[in-house]
């Protein structure tokens, strides 16, 4: 090989290195997606304003403003303010999963497969009611799924505004139609993974670990394969490639 053509080949490895570099996440990341968003809405307020009540499980129940019972235990109220916070990150852009445990003991056994599957559709995507009835393995029970997501005792929580009509209509929502797509664009436009470049570790956004990151730190990834393929390795805490 010539010393001419070694050149040329390290000058191409540059750009692709240069070009397929994760671009760092700027400070103001989460407020420039809210903003996009917000047009006056105030999700702190929101967060304050929604009522959450826990058992020692796990949270049992959000429900749209009004009233919740005291908690049952000292448990239960940390389990309390833990979601409040974890809510109001996540309507923040500062968050891409919720790790507060949810008690689904309240549910009948249709509804709690329904509940169950749909808490693991991940951030950012959506399903739809036919696939919901379809994966439980009742395939012409479509209706009887929107009517247990209609019944959802902990939305948000467990995302169901993440399942829309098969026509990709929005269907129902107990938050209202404008919250629902507020949330989805939310998730839309948040990232997903956040790495450091100085420990080499990728983690869900909001992940505790990643919370002591440096701004001038962070990157950011649209997959957990994107982070690998440069070096990084999953965390052990969010566990992102689970």
């Amino acid at each position: 090989m010539t010393h001419e053509s070694t050149v040329t080949h390290d000058a191409i490895d540059e750009m692709l290195f240069a070009y397929f570099r994760p671009v760092p996440a700027g400070a103001d990341l989460g407020r420039r997606v809210l903003d996009r968003l917000r047009d006056g809405w105030d999700p702190e307020r929101f967060a304050a304003q929604v009522a959450f009540e826990a058992s020692g499980r796990g949270i049992s129940l959000v429900r749209p403003g009004g009233r919740a019972r005291p908690p049952v235990s000292r448990a239960a109220k940390r389990l309390i303010d833990r979601a409040r916070q974890e809510l109001f990150d996540y309507l923040e852009g500062r968050r891409a999963f919720f790790s507060v445990p949810v008690d689904f003991s309240s549910a009948r056994p249709f509804q709690r497969k329904v509940l169950e599957l749909t808490h693991r559709i991940p951030f950012g995507e959506t399903r739809s009611y036919s696939w919901i009835a379809r994966t439980i393995g009742l395939p012409d029970a479509r209706r009887a799924v929107g009517t247990a997501l209609g019944r959802n005792p902990v939305p948000i929580l467990v995302p169901c505004h993440r399942v829309l009509r098969s026509d990709g209509g929005l269907g129902g929502y107990a938050f209202g139609l404008d919250m629902k797509s507020r949330l989805l664009g939310l998730e839309s436009s948040t990232p997903v993974l956040e790495g450091c470049t100085t420990t080499g570790i990728v983690c869900r956004v909001g992940c505790s670990a990643g919370g002591r990151m440096r701004d001038d730190h962070r990157v950011v990834f649209a997959t957990v394969a994107d982070a690998r393929s440069v070096g990084y390795r999953p965390c052990k805490v969010c566990r992102p490639a689970a």
